[in-house]
């Protein structure tokens, strides 16, 4: 293992945050326990006093097949994994090109678009160095106890990527923001749009400093320039308070707060 200075003003997709020492895994290693996982914070708000970060290395980005299974490291970059899938004519990983990041972090939330989700193609995950079956992680909307370190996942492979269900998948991007931000910030409550919420509450364009509500969709917080940390957590935390004392509902981060 190693240390790398990241600098999250550059590296997270919300372009919040400063450089920060974190811990590099190798493949030999032994993973500490005292350390948060990141892969290629996507969904991350980075405070300027983060936990101690540490981050999967290049040794977990990988792919191959091994008797009807794809195995995938967790440091792969969802583009690559898409990439390969039509390449060798997969399917069940369209969705995955409407989402940023790595598999790891795709794992750790159960990331999806609409009605497709990781764990609805998973096989099993390998955490802390044993293969456990979904059947025996929790999981559900946007979330998944995966109780330990996921260095890798399998997937039954199954022939026939659909080439129009990705065209479909990228078109639901047209109504997203393009400004820097950290995907939806908060997840949609049962039978309800986090988006609907904030934009009925009067939030929807709302700024402070250079952190905004996107015009475009309420649910996404952007980065209008040099945006910080603490203008962000402002804006969070105003649109849980308004929506909750408004609407009696509360709002879940799916945006992770560190």
């Amino acid at each position: 293992m190693f240390f790398k200075t990241i600098d999250f003003s550059k590296y997270s997709s919300i372009k919040v945050g400063q450089p920060t020492e974190v811990l590099m895994i190798e493949k030999e290693d032994d993973i500490p326990t005292d350390r948060y996982l990141i892969g290629g914070a996507n969904n991350l708000l980075i405070s300027p006093t983060p936990p101690p970060l540490m981050m999967l290395s290049k040794d977990f980005a990988f792919i191959k097949e091994e008797d009807g299974y794809l195995i995938i490291g967790a440091a792969m970059p969802t583009g690559r994994i898409v990439s390969y899938a039509k390449k060798h004519d997969i399917a069940g990983f369209e969705f995955c090109s409407k989402l940023p990041g790595t598999l790891g972090g795709m794992l750790a939330m159960n990331a999806g678009v609409k009605t497709y989700e990781i764990f609805n193609i998973l096989h099993s995950i390998k955490i802390d160095g044993k293969w456990i079956s979904i059947q025996n992680i929790e999981h559900g909307y946007r979330f998944a106890k995966l109780k330990g370190i996921a260095t890798e996942a399998k997937f039954k492979i199954i022939k026939g990527f659909d080439e129009q269900l990705l065209e479909d998948l990228l078109h639901l991007r047209s109504n997203q923001p393009h400004d820097p931000s950290a995907g939806s910030a908060f997840k949609n409550p049962e039978n309800d749009y986090a988006g609907r919420l904030i934009e009925i509450v009067g939030l929807k364009g709302l700024k402070k400093g250079d952190m905004q509500w996107s015009e475009v969709h309420a649910n996404f917080l952007v980065n209008r320039g040099k945006g910080s940390f603490e203008d962000a957590k402002y804006l969070i935390d105003l649109a849980k308070e308004k929506v909750l004392r408004e609407c009696g509902i509360t709002l879940t981060e799916e945006i992770k707060i560190l």
